[in-house]
């Protein structure tokens, strides 16, 4: 029997895209770039015991725009990775695994990180005295 031009396994060209496929491959990607942070993290860390001429180039790029954008895509990241997580345990003690109820927590992990991002950077920002 010959297959032709079929796919020997279902891929994402066969299924339709869903949102708890998506919050899936979310969990993975995010676990990985946290992962990365926190090597970038251990970077800063090493800069800021080493003494102001390593740790001045490295808050340099902190503070640029390109730093501040990966430092929030690594919050949400965190915060996301983290509601997921919590998500997750609910299903490990048998909960939430009825189809309502995967689309209703799955759309609150995502509200929740986000919302939980914009508290933390704001807060940040507050803390800095930024706003006034």
């Amino acid at each position: 029997m010959t297959t032709g031009e079929r796919p020997l396994s279902p891929h994402l060209q066969v299924y339709r895209w869903q949102i708890t496929m998506v919050l899936s491959i979310l969990h993975r990607a995010t676990g990985l770039a946290l992962a990365f942070g926190t090597l970038l993290l251990a970077r800063w860390l090493l800069a800021l015991a080493s003494g102001p001429e390593a740790y001045g180039p490295v808050q340099m790029w902190n503070a640029s725009f390109l730093g501040r954008l990966f430092l929030f895509g690594w919050t949400w990241s965190l915060f996301y990775h983290m509601c997921n997580g919590i998500r997750h345990l609910a299903w490990d003690s048998g909960f939430g695994f009825e189809i309502p109820t995967f689309y209703r927590s799955g759309w609150t992990v995502v509200i929740a990180s986000v919302v939980l991002t914009l508290i933390a950077w704001f807060w940040g920002y507050a803390s800095l005295g930024a706003f006034g």
